[in-house]
């Protein structure tokens, strides 16, 4: 087990953040919580760890998950002295999504949001691009997808579907 006596706070802040960095969000298994800006913060104070988490909006079904994944993480690390607290404030946004999570996106069919996008409405402002072949010719089949932040699109040019990660 990792204690405040024997390991400062900063390791101790490193290695509980390269733990919980690596929990997958249960509805995008192909991002970390780390790449969707859904792990805020990992401080230290006393030996003790605490890992601030925000949801993607304040009804994800996905937090209670997430908060027994950072614990388990923590506990494989062999942190013992720990709590995961969810922040509310300041709400998500999609401008919190890592480029890398940009990338893991775009690379799984999904097309991410732009950056800066968050806050401004985006049906009939502008293209969204197919991640697949990158046309913009697209077009939006319904604003609901198989989770609440992902809408359904499909691409003109390819003619297939895709789910495009909404703005918020």
């Amino acid at each position: 087990m990792v204690r405040c006596k024997r390991a400062s706070d900063a390791a101790l802040r490193d290695l509980a953040r390269r733990a919980v960095e690596q929990v997958a969000d249960p509805e995008l298994p192909v991002l970390t919580i780390a790449d969707l800006g859904v792990l805020r913060d990992v401080t230290v104070r006393d030996g003790r760890v605490e890992v601030v988490i925000t949801p993607t909006y304040s009804g994800c079904p996905a937090m209670d998950l997430i908060e027994v994944e950072v614990a388990r993480a923590l506990d494989r690390a062999g942190i013992s002295e720990s709590r995961v607290r969810t922040a509310l404030s300041p709400a998500w946004t999609t401008d919190w999504i890592s480029e890398e999570g940009r990338r893991k996106l775009q690379e799984s069919g999904i097309a991410p949001p732009r950056p800066g996008a968050a806050g401004r409405a985006l049906f009939g402002r502008h293209a969204v691009c197919c991640p697949r072949c990158g046309s913009a010719s697209t077009r939006l089949l319904s604003e609901f997808g198989s989770t609440a932040c992902k809408a359904l699109w499909r691409c003109d040019a390819c003619r297939e579907p895709f789910e495009y990660f909404k703005c918020y």
